[in-house]
């Protein structure tokens, strides 16, 4: 019916008025797009027609599955099928432990209940690169982010984009991948720009935990399948680009009863109150007891870019609770423990009450830069990485939880024994908690500030940075206890999974230093050269037109050049140390030393990126032999 302009992608400069959308039909593809603005009346009338007849919003469409849906369906289902089995297995471990612990404290409330939900309600942080600027970089093509590049003149001090329109090309992408999801039973809901330059997210409705999990990994796939239909390359590194904001993948988590009650929102009357406080408290409590082990669970190699790095989220695990729920905390330590909590408005005198406010979601700003936050009805997991399988930590948020509950239901059945009534005893049990979190995991201020790491170290919280250092949390005896006594881990499968977790760092690194090294020798310096070269000729003509002017004349050529050569010694100088450093790395044995090893082989990466930075700003742009920040990031 229409055939596409020969070179035109979907997208870069059609008219895309009105698609005809359905699950079969072959407008999904560039190359059979229909735009109803470019269709004669004759063909127009009959899809009009056509569209009348069709039921259930299109799905009376069944055309047989083009080449391009098999071929992405094909790769959803050869998708790390061992480690998608291994970790949502695990997951499943921990929601049954989760549930299990969580369901008796909630049969204290309500009887009814038979049994309890973990949810999870991802968001999946992206960039979109031309794949034309893509290929012509070597380390996003092997690294999956730029290990090299001068920021742009402008880049996100603007919120243009984030407050921009979608650019079209992308628009279209999105439509695609959402109408894939649809296809797959994926419930897309969100898709909007983010904060940096050729930065977007979508997001589905939450759901139970294993099963969205599951979507967010088959999303990732359908996105960079799709992606490529419309000349894009999908990246989920986490920290693809120096200078500008990092792509995380927030995990909103929370808990839920059969009966529809959900047990990190403030209820209808005191009870379903006080059933809130005792699921809030607790989490809090876990968070704090294993606060190692949750950042332990989001690290990586890549995620490593990422968390500190003067943007969500900080490398401190703590939680916000914002101004209200930490003055209804405050208040319920003062007040006898029979206080009933109450929603504020719905009682005619508040004189000893503890009330909540009907809307009481705190919008502050580090609301949407901590860790941890609690957002009106569940926790947001802010610090996971958006190349992770979520699986990895909500597994250790769940179990931690878990223990938490189940040591909290002893203490409240002690309690109960001794002749307390129920509302009592759970009081009595809340507030030596509340006392010891308070003060402590629990911090609402400016997590980027030097005075805030000196202060979470005197509180007691894991302030390291070193990730290879972070995956011992996973093998300390509490951590052990605990996935042991759930039935999740043995002492034996965190040993192996750490062996695992540092030899993949290791690799990483190590791929990057090789990046580096041979981008800088085979790419970067004989650019550098070759403009250096330019400039010796340019000085020499001077010195045969103008013999007795020539230095005067040439003095920012030569100060040019001198300069050039002084950050050529110092990237060949460097690069020769790193190599040397990687030499040495690689005859360790031991995975966790030859980890602390890249690590530090990480860092010289920093170094050797200063010089390469400095030559980019001075070699002449045509002569640079990569595209740069203003190319990458701009070009949509």
């Amino acid at each position: 019916l229409h055939e596409q302009p020969a070179g035109v992608r979907s997208g870069a400069g059609i008219p895309f008025t009105a698609y005809l959308v359905s699950p079969r039909f072959p407008t999904l593809h560039a190359e059979n797009a229909l735009v109803m603005d470019e269709l004669n009346p004759e063909v127009r009338m009959y899809l009009d027609e056509t569209k009348k007849t069709l039921k259930a919003h299109f799905l009376a469409f069944a055309e047989p599955q083009s080449e391009f849906e098999a071929v992405w369906t094909e790769r959803i289902a050869e998708l790390s099928k061992d480690e998608r089995k291994s970790l949502l297995a695990l997951l499943k471990k921990s929601i049954k432990a989760v549930t299990e612990a969580a369901l008796p404290i909630c049969k204290l409330f309500n009887p009814k209940v038979k049994k309890v939900f973990s949810y999870l309600g991802w968001e999946q942080e992206y960039f979109l690169v031309d794949e034309d600027l893509f290929a012509a970089r070597p380390d996003l093509m092997l690294s999956g982010r730029t290990l090299m590049g001068h920021a742009a003149s402008k880049n996100q001090q603007l919120d243009d984009h984030y407050f921009g329109a979608i650019p079209s090309r992308v628009a279209a992408f999105m439509r695609d991948i959402e109408i894939a999801g649809y296809k797959l039973g994926i419930p897309l809901k969100t898709r909007h720009n983010e904060v940096a330059p050729n930065q977007f997210e979508l997001a589905p409705i939450y759901g139970e935990a294993n099963l969205a999990n599951d979507q967010n990994q088959m999303m990732m796939n359908v996105m960079n399948t799709i992606a490529r239909k419309h000349g894009f390359v999908v990246l989920f590194h986490e920290k693809p680009f120096e200078g500008i904001n990092g792509s995380g993948k927030h995990n909103n988590w929370s808990l839920g009863t059969d009966t529809g009650t959900p047990l990190l929102a403030p209820g209808k009357d005191a009870n379903g109150n006080l059933q809130f406080v005792t699921f809030f408290v607790n989490v809090l409590a876990a968070v704090q007891k294993h606060n190692s082990l949750l950042k332990a669970s989001v690290g990586s190699a890549t995620n490593e870019h990422r968390l500190g790095g003067g943007e969500a989220p900080p490398a401190i695990v703590s939680a916000f609770l914002g101004k209200t729920m930490t003055d209804v905390l405050r208040k319920l330590l003062t007040v006898p423990s029979d206080t009933p909590i109450e929603i504020a408005g719905k009682k005619g005198a508040s004189v000893g009450l503890v009330e909540i406010p009907e809307i009481f979601l705190d919008n502050t700003d580090r609301n949407r830069t901590s860790p941890f936050a609690f957002t009106g009805n569940r926790f947001e997991f802010r610090a996971v990485g958006a190349s992770a399988n979520c699986a990895g930590a909500m597994t250790t948020l769940n179990s931690a939880v878990a223990e938490q509950l189940l040591d909290f239901k002893q203490a409240v059945d002690a309690g109960m024994a001794s002749g307390k009534a129920m509302n009592i005893a759970v009081m009595d049990c809340l507030k030596p908690i509340i006392k010891s979190v308070l003060d402590v995991v629990c911090f609402d201020g400016n997590g980027y500030c030097e005075k805030w790491k000196t202060e979470a170290a005197r509180r007691g919280l894991d302030v390291e940075t070193n990730v290879p250092k972070l995956f011992k949390a996973f093998t300390e005896k509490k951590s052990v206890e605990m996935f042991s006594r759930l039935g999740v881990f043995s002492e034996v499968e965190l040993q192996a999974r750490n062996e695992v977790k540092w030899e993949t760092y290791s690799k990483k690194v190590q791929i990057e230093a090789r990046v580096v090294g041979r981008m800088s020798i085979n790419h970067i310096i004989p650019a550098a050269l070759e403009y250096q070269t330019k400039l010796l000729k340019n000085i020499d003509l001077m010195r045969a037109s103008f013999p007795d002017d020539y230095k005067a004349m040439a003095d920012t050529q030569m100060g040019i050049v001198r300069e050039i050569s002084t950050l050529v010694s110092d990237i060949k100088t460097k690069v020769d140390a790193m190599i040397g450093e990687r030499i040495k790395a690689n005859v360790i044995t031991d995975e966790y030393k030859k980890a602390l090893a890249y690590h530090e082989i990480g860092q010289s990466l920093l170094e050797i990126r200063k010089s390469l930075d400095q030559l980019e700003e001075i070699v002449d742009d045509d002569k640079w032999p990569l595209p740069k920040y203003r190319e990458i990031l701009f070009i949509n």
